[in-house]
C-alpha cells in the first residue's frame, strides 16, 4: 500500500507520493487513508473541465490531476487575469476543492509555479526569475532524467539556464532541451481542447439561479437570437447546437440538437431545444437552479439567403426539415432511418439503413447520385444468408430443387449463375466465390440463391444458401 496523492497537510508534515502507508503511519499516527478509486478522480477531474468552460472553451485535460486553461481574450471579462484567478479558486474552494492556479505566456511556466511555487499571475519577462529557484523535476521531465540532473549536482533549473546547451542535449536528450525552452516561452505549445470549440456561442450570467423550465426555453430563445446575429455576419447557418447548463454546486449539463438542414432561426432553435428538454427531462435535475446558460454552435454550413414568393408559402424542404428536427430532437438522432446503399461486392454489405441527417439526402431523386441498385436484385435481400440444402448438376448447374425453412421446393425455370467474389481487402483471398441463380419455382414464387465455392478449385463440396426473394 503505497500513497498516490496528498493534500497541503500531508505535504507539510513531510509525507512523500509513492511513500509506504505502513512508513506514513508511522511518521503521522492520526494519518488518514482512504482507498485510491482513479475512474472516479478522472470522472471527477473531467467535471472540473466542464466547469471550467464558465471561464474559456479552452481546457485540456493535464495528466491525473491538472487542467490548462487557455485564457486568451477571456480574462477581461473576469476583471484581469489576477481577477479570474482569484475567483476560480475562491469557487473551487466554496465546492471542497483545493487547488493551485497560475496564469502566465507559457504552458509550461504555469505548470512549473503551480506545483512548486506559489504565484498567482507572472508578468512578461519574469519566466527566468521565476523558474531559476525551482527544483528541475518542475520541467516535467522523465524521473529517470530529473534524477539524473540532481546526480551531478544539477538540481535548480536556474542551473540549466545558463549552461552550455550542446553538452546537456549529448548527455541528457534534446527533450531536456525543449522542456526548457516550453518553460521560458521561446518554444510553442499548442493545447489540445477536451470539447469541439464552438464557432458561435452567446451566454448568459444569471444574477438568481434558474430552475422552471419554461423560463429555460425563454431565455435559450435570447440566445438563440443573439447567435442568429453572428451566424448571419458570417453567412451560415448552424447543424449541431449545444446549450450548456451551468448548475450553482457546479454540475454542467450538455443538451444538443442536430439541425435537418443549416438553420439560423432563432424559434426553431428554441423549439429544438424544446423538444430535447423534454426527452432528457429526468435526467435534468435543477438541483437549487443554473446560474449560467450558454448557447453554442458546434458544427454549421453555408447558408444562401433565399426570397418567398408572395403566397407565403414555404418551400418544401422547410416543413420536411421541421419534422425530422423535431422527431429527432424527441427520440433521438437514430430515429428516423434512410435506405443507403454502399461500395462493395457482397450484396449483404451493398445496402442497409443510415440515420438521416440531412434533408437534402432525403429529397434527392432517385438514380441521382452514382450507385444505383442493381434491377436485376430481389427486392428483399437477407442481411444474413440463409442455409439451405439444394439438388444441383455439378459443377456449375442450377438448382433443381431445394429445401428451405423445413419447406421442398422443385424449381421450374433458373437463370444464371452471376459470379461474384468477395473484397480480398476485407475478407481475404482465401474467401470462397459465390454463384449466384435466380429461380422459380412450380408454383411461381422466385428465389435468389448461391452457391459457395468453385468445385474442385476451393472446395470439395459447395454450399447453398437463400439470400432474397422477389416480389
Amino acid at each position: 500500500m503505497r500513497l498516490v496523492a496528498l493534500d497541503t497537510l500531508a505535504e507539510k508534515i513531510g509525507l512523500k507520493l509513492g511513500q509506504g502507508a505502513a512508513e506514513a503511519r508511522a511518521m503521522c499516527p492520526a494519518l488518514d487513508v482512504i482507498a485510491a478509486d482513479p475512474a472516479a478522480d478522472q470522472a471527477f477531474l473531467e467535471g472540473l473541465a466542464d466547469w471550467c468552460d464558465r471561464y474559456t472553451p479552452l481546457v485540456a485535460l493535464d495528466g491525473k490531476d491538472g487542467l490548462f486553461l487557455d485564457i486568451t481574450g477571456c480574462a477581461h471579462l473576469h476583471g484581469g487575469e489576477k481577477g479570474l484567478v482569484s475567483d476560480l479558486l475562491s469557487r473551487l474552494f466554496s465546492l471542497g476543492v483545493e487547488a493551485r492556479a497560475t496564469v502566465s505566456s507559457a504552458a509550461g511556466l504555469s505548470w512549473a509555479a503551480a506545483r512548486y511555487g506559489n504565484m498567482a499571475v507572472i508578468e512578461a519577462g519574469e519566466a527566468g526569475r521565476v523558474l531559476a529557484p525551482l527544483p528541475v523535476a518542475a520541467l516535467r521531465l522523465p524521473e529517470e532524467t530529473a534524477a539524473a540532473l540532481e546526480r551531478v549536482g544539477l538540481k535548480q533549473i536556474g542551473d540549466l539556464l545558463e549552461a552550455p546547451r550542446a553538452p546537456l542535449a549529448r548527455r541528457f536528450g534534446s527533450l531536456l532541451l525543449l522542456r526548457l525552452d516550453q518553460a521560458r516561452g521561446a518554444a510553442d505549445e499548442p493545447l489540445s481542447p477536451r470539447l469541439p470549440v464552438p464557432s458561435f456561442a452567446a451566454e448568459r450570467r444569471l444574477a438568481e439561479p434558474l430552475m422552471d423550465e419554461e423560463y429555460i426555453l425563454e431565455l435559450t430563445r435570447h440566445l438563440a437570437k443573439d447567435v442568429r446575429a453572428s451566424l448571419e455576419r458570417h453567412g451560415e447557418g448552424g447543424r449541431l447546437f449545444e446549450l450548456l447548463l451551468f448548475r450553482v454546486d457546479g454540475r454542467v449539463f450538455r443538451v444538443r440538437a442536430h439541425a435537418a438542414m443549416p438553420l439560423n432561426d432563432a424559434d426553431r432553435i428554441a423549439a429544438l431545444f424544446r423538444e430535447r428538454l423534454q426527452a432528457v427531462h429526468d435526467d435534468l435535475d435543477a438541483g437549487y437552479g443554473f446560474e449560467i446558460l450558454r448557447l453554442a454552435v458546434l458544427r454549421s454550413e453555408r447558408l444562401d439567403p433565399a426570397q418567398q414568393d408572395f403566397s407565403g408559402v414555404p418551400e418544401e424542404s422547410q416543413p420536411l426539415a421541421a419534422f425530422i428536427d423535431k422527431v429527432a430532437a424527441r427520440f433521438g438522432p437514430d430515429c428516423l432511418m434512410q435506405a443507403s446503399l454502399a461500395e462493395s461486392h457482397l450484396p449483404e454489405r451493398a445496402g442497409g439503413f443510415a440515420a438521416v441527417r440531412n434533408v437534402a439526402a432525403v429529397m434527392a431523386p432517385p438514380g441521382s447520385n452514382d450507385r444505383v441498385f442493381p434491377e436485376n436484385r430481389p427486392l428483399r435481400v437477407f442481411a444474413h444468408p440463409e442455409l439451405v440444402e439444394a439438388t444441383a448438376e455439378v459443377p456449375d448447374g442450377a438448382p433443381r430443387s431445394f429445401n428451405w425453412r423445413k419447406t421442398q421446393y422443385r424449381v421450374a425455370r433458373a437463370e444464371g449463375p452471376e459470379r461474384i467474389a468477395a473484397e480480398w481487402w476485407i475478407d481475404g483471398e482465401d474467401h470462397p466465390t459465390r454463384d449466384y441463380f435466380r429461380v422459380e419455382d412450380q408454383e411461381g414464387r422466385r428465389f435468389w440463391l448461391f452457391r459457395e465455392g468453385l468445385y474442385g478449385r476451393e472446395v470439395a463440396a459447395a454450399r447453398w444458401f437463400m439470400h432474397g426473394v422477389f416480389a
